[in-house]
């Protein structure tokens, strides 16, 4: 009986788990699905199961949409400067050093000259890792010229956007830049030349109130959410309940605010068919001529 009621003795056996290499999976925010990160890449990083639309750089985004080496960048040594002297908890100089290590960029936006399909256009891409794609006088500048640019060259001008909207360290000078791209967009508009608008998530605030919402076509990527303020800053000043999906590109596409809502991967073919019907046929490019010689067997 002793032996019967007496406690069993258990050895723990400690198992060493392999160590899985760091960035080989991600977990998709819209469906909470673990990803093979590759399988992301390989799709213009859209997750498989659920179709979420993850971010992208602005290089990326450029690779994307861009023919294989004719993207020509314009102002690319541009930066921001401390003009209000912001220092706060963190000087407004440390925070663009910070994100100019992180991005690799000199400020939030790359604009240049491209050829999409066979249109040359001129081409602005913000990049929301760089202080969340705010708008401070350089990003303004920026695309300022570039539009103006492609204004010169009697070029269509297209737009890239993700911000949170005007940069709060540069104060006034960051709203100017709301008024500074809008007139530049009303000559190209005089000058008979389109504007293409993408918006992708996020677009708020003050880029959304200039520039990105003066598309003579305003595209934007699904699920992205666009507005001026927040949906909480926005249930909290109007003590209302907000409308399931507010602010999301298909709320906005049913109210009127955008004209069209494409997946990423048939957003450069979108793109080009639209310039196709809206340039006359003299401003497509001629294909470059083969300089290849055959050589007699």
């Amino acid at each position: 009986m002793r032996r019967f009621f007496s406690q069993r003795q258990y050895t723990t056996i400690k198992v060493r788990k392999k160590d899985l290499p760091a960035g080989l999976w991600t977990k998709c925010p819209s469906c909470n699905e673990i990803i093979y990160k590759q399988e992301t890449d390989n799709s213009l990083k859209v997750c498989p199961k659920c179709r979420h639309h993850f971010p992208l750089t602005a290089h990326e985004r450029l690779e994307m949409l861009t023919e294989p080496e004719s993207f020509v960048e314009w102002d690319a040594g541009l930066a921001s400067t401390n003009p209000l002297q912001f220092e706060g908890r963190l000087s407004y100089d440390a925070k663009l050093e910070e994100n100019k290590q992180k991005t690799g960029m000199l400020d939030a936006v790359i604009c240049g000259q491209c050829r999409m399909g066979p249109f040359a256009c001129g081409i602005g891409v913000m990049d929301f890792r760089f202080l969340g794609g705010s708008m401070g006088s350089v990003v303004g500048e920026k695309i300022t010229r570039m539009i103006e640019h492609s204004t010169a060259e009697s070029i269509p001008a297209v737009m890239i956007c993700a911000s949170g909207g005007a940069r709060m360290y540069e104060g006034m000078l960051s709203l100017m830049q709301m008024a500074k791209t809008s007139a530049a967009l009303a000559r190209h508009a005089a000058a008979g030349l389109p504007y293409i608008s993408v918006l992708t998530h996020p677009t708020t605030a003050g880029v959304m109130a200039s520039f990105a919402t003066l598309g003579d076509v305003i595209i934007a990527e699904p699920q992205a959410l666009i507005g001026f303020a927040g949906p909480r800053v926005i249930k909290e000043t109007t003590q209302e309940d907000i409308p399931p999906g507010f602010q999301l590109s298909e709320f906005v596409l049913k109210h009127g605010l955008i004209d069209m809502i494409v997946h990423r991967g048939e957003l450069k073919q979108t793109i080009v068919t639209l310039l196709d019907y809206m340039l006359p046929e003299s401003a497509r490019l001629q294909p470059q001529e083969d300089n290849t010689v055959e050589v007699p067997a």
